[in-house]
C-alpha cells in the first residue's frame, strides 16, 4: 500500500511510501511502517492532501497510473504522486519558470525513476510530446486555469481518464465570491463535456481554494 493514514496528536494525517528511501523534498518526517519507509503528506502544502482528507477517493490516483502535473512548481506535491503511482507509473511534470524547474529537477525528477520535467508553457501540450494519460492534476495560478486544464485533457487524457483542477478563485476573478467562481468553472468542464464526481473546497488548509474532480 503506497497511502496510509494515521491519527496524530489529534489530527488526521497521510503518509506516501517513499519511492526514493532516505530523501526528502520539502523537509517532512520520514516514518518507518514495518521496516518500509513513508513521508508525512503535509495538507497545508499539498492540495491534493488537502482534497484527499476532505474527502476525494483515494484511488483516484492509483500505483501504476500515468499523471500529467500542470504547474509542478518544486515538486512537493508532484513528489508525493510519484510515491503514490509507484515504480509502475508515471509522473509527467511541466513547470514554465525556470528557476523553479530547476528545483523540481534536482530535488524530485533525478531521485525518481518514475519522474519526467518538462520546462513548458501548459497552455501548448503539443511542446511535450507524450502518451496519452490517465490523470491530468491541473494547479495553475492563471485566469485561464481552467481552459489550459482542457486543453490539455483534449490532446492527452485517456477516454474515461481523470481531472483534477485546483481552481484558485483569487487568480480567476477577485471580485467575484469564491463559491460563485467554482460554479462557473464547474460550468466549463461540463460544457467540455466532462462529467464532474464531486467539487471538493479546501478550507481550512488552503483559502478561496476548491478542487473539481471530473472524468472524460
Amino acid at each position: 500500500m503506497n497511502l496510509l493514514r494515521e491519527e496524530r496528536k489529534g489530527r488526521r494525517v497521510l503518509l506516501t511510501r517513499n519511492l526514493a528511501p532516505g530523501k526528502r523534498v520539502y523537509n517532512e518526517e520520514l516514518v518507518l511502517k514495518d521496516g518500509v519507509e513513508f513521508r508525512t503528506w503535509d495538507p497545508f502544502r499539498s492540495k491534493l492532501a488537502a482534497a484527499i482528507l476532505k474527502g476525494l477517493p483515494e484511488d483516484v490516483v492509483r500505483e501504476g497510473a500515468k499523471v500529467l502535473y500542470l504547474g509542478a512548481s518544486t515538486g512537493t506535491t508532484a513528489s508525493h504522486v510519484s510515491d503514490l503511482v509507484g515504480p509502475p507509473g508515471l509522473v509527467i511534470g511541466v513547470e514554465f519558470a525556470p528557476r523553479v524547474a530547476r528545483e523540481f529537477v534536482e530535488h524530485v525528477a533525478r531521485e525518481r525513476a518514475n519522474v519526467v520535467p518538462f520546462v513548458s508553457d501548459a497552455r501548448d501540450p503539443s511542446k511535450y510530446s507524450i502518451a496519452q494519460v490517465d490523470v491530468v492534476y491541473c494547479d495553475i495560478a492563471q485566469p485561464d486555469q481552467t481552459d489550459i486544464a482542457l486543453a490539455n485533457c483534449a490532446r492527452l487524457l485517456k477516454k474515461e481518464g481523470t481531472l483534477l483542477l485546483i481552481v484558485k478563485a483569487r487568480s480567476i476573478d477577485v471580485l467575484k465570491e469564491p463559491e460563485r467562481v467554482f460554479s462557473e468553472e464547474r460550468s466549463k468542464l461540463e460544457k467540455a463535456g466532462l462529467k464532474i464526481r464531486s467539487v471538493i473546497e479546501l478550507s481550512p488548509f488552503e483559502k478561496d481554494h476548491a478542487l473539481i474532480y471530473a472524468t472524460a
